[in-house]
């Protein structure tokens, strides 16, 4: 297959929805990781579709989500109190802080950019030597090459005026850290495919062997996603437990080798902690001491104090699947789009959002 509407094709995705409802004998619980996997699967329909015995389990796989809730104050902070040109992708405006997002920041006055790449902002900065320049640097593993590279830019182009605000998460550790929850009950995982095509396969491989659960590397559209359901159905129910790969037009078992150069010279794996779910050990990337001369956190020397999340918002059991969106009391009525209480509200990454937008028919047919 070349094209992407044979990897939206109904009549293949039919297919392997009838081979899924005859392998599944008993109930199995699968969680997707990434949220870009989340929307697909809500947006097409395919949960309704699925046996009821298979039920998929929404995981943390959503950066913006899980970004901190210190962080986002932190860059607010910096648009308004220390004038700098902050600079985002466009999903980061309207993830509430404590007491302002950036797009509130911006209406205040802020002066906040949307950017398609970190490399323009290397560009704002060189273009306005008078003034700080901050690019906040969100993702997982897939958006780290790109950010490391804007490091390596300003450094060798001598642009001093240049920092980038960090918030990179890696996925492994997401998926030990749901294992070790003491309410987990997944037993299989669809990984991302879009970071193992930077990272290739070898950090899940343990996974499965400690864990004991099948891991089916996927892409985004729905023979994709229909397809890694019906492989890891087959494991489960056959009681053949391995990594396998079915993405693997783009996933090759090394990755992308110049990308992760990129990454290991720029980062380091540190400690992160995630909204909604607190620190996971070796979680995160944060620039190497080299680069700390780019690095927002220490160039202003930030302290802002860590607020609590809204007690009204169960994100954090919603990101370790332990409950659907919809089992918000708040879910459509205090919590929108135009007034998320929780980033999976407002991320075209978050489960919320999914469930809002494109699936108010699956909430009802879940509660009924």
């Amino acid at each position: 297959m070349k094209y992407i509407s044979e990897y939206r094709d109904a009549d293949l995705v039919a297919r392997y929805l009838e081979e899924i409802h005859r392998a599944a004998t008993q109930p199995w619980a699968i969680m997707e990781v990434c949220g870009g996997q989340t929307h697909s699967l809500v947006k097409n329909g395919i949960l309704q579709m699925l046996p009821e015995q298979v039920r998929m389990v929404h995981g943390p796989g959503c950066p913006v989500c899980v970004t901190p809730l210190n962080l986002i104050d932190k860059a607010v902070y910096l648009a308004l109190e220390k004038g700098a040109i902050l600079c985002s992708f466009g999903d980061m405006l309207r993830v509430p802080g404590s007491s302002h997002s950036l797009l509130e920041a911006k209406a205040a006055g802020g002066d906040v950019r949307i950017l398609y790449s970190p490399l323009e902002a290397v560009k704002i900065a060189r273009e306005n030597p008078g003034r700080e320049v901050v690019f906040f640097a969100v993702g997982f593993e897939t958006t780290a090459p790109a950010n490391a590279l804007s490091v390596l830019h300003a450094q060798r182009a001598g642009v001093a005026n240049y920092s980038i605000l960090t918030s990179h998460v890696i996925v492994p550790p997401a998926i030990e850290a749901v294992m070790n929850d003491p309410d987990s009950n997944i037993q299989g995982f669809l990984a991302a495919g879009h970071v193992c095509a930077i990272m290739g396969l070898e950090e899940y491989g343990p996974l499965v062997q400690r864990y004991h659960i099948p891991i089916v590397v996927t892409g985004f559209e729905p023979v994709d996603l229909v397809q890694g359901i019906l492989m890891t159905v087959r494991q489960l129910e056959q009681g053949i437990i391995k990594l396998e790969n079915q993405y693997a037009r783009v996933v090759k078992p090394e990755g992308n080798p110049e990308a992760r150069k990129v990454i290991g010279q720029v980062f380091r794996i540190s400690d992160r902690e995630w909204r909604g779910i607190g620190n996971i050990p070796l979680s995160g990337y944060e620039l190497r001491p080299e680069f700390a001369a780019y690095d927002a956190s220490l160039k202003f020397d930030i302290d802002i104090p860590h607020t609590p999340e809204s007690k009204e918002c169960i994100a954090g059991q919603v990101l370790k699947g332990i409950k659907k969106p919809h089992e918000c009391p708040q879910f459509g009525k205090k919590c929108t789009p135009q007034h998320p209480m929780g980033a999976p509200m407002v991320s075209s990454e978050g489960a919320c959002a999914a469930y809002y937008h494109f699936s108010q028919a699956l909430a009802d047919t879940e509660t009924a």
